[in-house]
């Protein structure tokens, strides 16, 4: 585990971008292609926007999107599909997406996404953590034993919330209440994580995952402390409740 603090979520997304594009370099050196698993939401915008200026040789690269609501239209605001269509995938010339899509027979979209995911490891999993502590929508209590790559996740109260407090939805009652998502086994498989955490609103979930003294599903991000490979990128609005240096 590696903490990185920057005094502003522009330093935080130019470092973490740098560090993404080093690894995807590195891999289509060694095996002619590399996998990108993506998170969104706002904590992700300036590693996103610095992501796609980076010398990437992008048509080797095929990306994994983490996760989306169940039943959630893509020309709703808060789609996560939009998302990385307006920020992302609309910018550069991927070799391959495989977006989540929540609405019609998820059955299908989860074998048709688990069986894409199983053909070879992530490359590089950029992680983000919620306001309370999830990964992907691995709400706490978090399941780390489920081992399929998607599966259909229930929110919790808090997350549903986070949505409506960064404008996503107008109303708590307007949030789905379920999502396709990476599972917690799925996401630790990538061979490098990178967190871009920057903002205020996640120190709390940012000491939990740091200072809980157990790894527990309580706080999910906390099993990302068990990764050989993962680097936490944060701003120092994010890095202010910590209590001592990691």
């Amino acid at each position: 585990m590696k903490v990185i603090v920057s005094k502003t979520p522009q330093e935080l997304g130019a470092a973490a971008a740098r560090h993404i594009a080093a690894k995807l370099r590195e891999a289509i050196a060694a095996r002619g292609e590399a996998r990108l698993a993506l998170s969104t939401g706002m904590s992700q915008f300036e590693t996103i926007a610095a992501l796609i200026q980076e010398d990437v040789d992008w048509g080797k690269v095929t990306m994994f999107h983490l996760d989306e609501y169940v039943n959630l239209p893509e020309s709703h605001p808060a789609s996560f599909r939009g998302y990385l269509k307006e920020r992302f995938t609309s910018k550069v010339p991927l070799k391959q997406v495989y977006f989540v899509d929540g609405e019609g027979d998820l059955a299908a979209t989860l074998e048709a996404l688990n069986a894409a995911i199983a053909q070879a490891p992530i490359d590089v999993g950029v992680i983000g953590i919620g306001e309370n502590a999830h990964i992907a929508f691995n709400d706490p209590p978090a399941d780390f034993d489920r081992q399929d790559a998607y599966y259909v996740a229930t929110l919790d109260e808090r997350c549903r919330n986070q949505q409506v407090g960064e404008g996503w939805f107008a109303t708590f009652g307007d949030v789905p209440e379920q999502a396709i998502t990476m599972s917690v086994a799925q996401i630790l498989r990538s061979r490098t994580i990178i967190s871009a955490v920057p903002h205020a609103v996640k120190a709390e979930a940012v000491r939990a995952t740091l200072e809980s003294p157990e790894i527990t599903p309580l706080v999910p991000a906390t099993k990302l402390r068990e990764h050989a490979d993962w680097t936490l990128y944060l701003d120092e609005a994010s890095a202010a409740l910590l209590t001592k240096a990691h």
